[in-house]
């Protein structure tokens, strides 16, 4: 928190889009040298702790795993996978219901890039091979496990002040989205989360201070900016009104 108060753009994602169903997954991969994406997992793929993919989400999820497999495709919660998630029962209910790997990590978003970056490292994945569901070679061989950059990551999510600073914070390319659920349909969600989500984004995205933080956005390495590289489908970038 203190590294925000004192870099408010780190919080600024490179892409907002409304949901993960609106990202251009094959242009991030050709055109950004990206190799790997970290989703949240509440009101980014599933409603809040529920282990079935949002019917807003699914188109999302699929192309995702389409494009990068399903080895270079993983969940980072603050909940599941983490110290607080007794014997990892969370993170393996998750896993058998969604087929996603949850990363586990003893410190929670914005840290955990250690753990991040040993996931994607020990998971067999072939950077040159995009289906990623096999380490077959298929010539009889073996893919060996490939050393992963942070900058080689996108990570997705709803909150600004933990996916999206943990992205910024490493070097990673960032997308914002909305909340898959709102009103009685978010009741299951915390409500202190849901009470912050929406101050960050009402001071990131309906706020002169929001528009200046997001004018010094942090550059990601590889990716030009959505004029020359564009990553959103569709044209809709508006956040409607009461947003949360």
């Amino acid at each position: 928190l203190a590294s925000v108060v004192r870099r408010p753009y780190l919080a600024s994602p490179h892409v907002h889009v409304p949901t993960i169903s609106d990202v251009n997954y094959e242009s991030m991969r050709d055109n950004c040298g990206i190799k790997a994406i970290i989703f949240d997992k509440d009101n980014t793929i599933t409603a809040p702790y529920e282990t079935t993919v949002h019917e807003r989400a699914a188109v999302g999820l699929q192309n995702a795993l389409d494009v990068f497999g399903h080895e270079n495709v993983a969940i980072l919660s603050n909940s599941a996978g983490t110290k607080d998630d007794k014997d990892y029962e969370d993170a393996i209910k998750i896993e058998e219901e969604l087929g996603i790997n949850v990363i586990r990590h003893d410190e929670k978003k914005p840290g955990g890039l250690d753990e991040v970056l040993h996931h994607f490292s020990s998971s067999g994945r072939n950077s040159d091979d995009h289906d990623g569901a096999t380490d077959d070679n298929g010539d009889g061989s073996t893919c060996s496990s490939t050393p992963i950059n942070a900058n080689e990551l996108c990570m997705v999510g709803d909150r600004l002040l933990t996916d999206v600073v943990f992205g910024n914070l490493h070097g990673m390319l960032t997308v914002h989205c909305l909340p898959l659920c709102s009103g009685s349909d978010n009741k299951g969600d915390n409500k202190i989360a849901s009470m912050v989500r929406s101050v960050e984004n009402k001071y990131m995205f309906h706020s002169m201070l929001g528009s200046m933080t997001r004018k010094r956005t942090i550059p990601h390495e590889r990716w030009v900016g959505e004029d020359g590289c564009p990553l959103i489908l569709g044209s809709d970038q508006i956040l409607p009104e009461g947003v949360n």
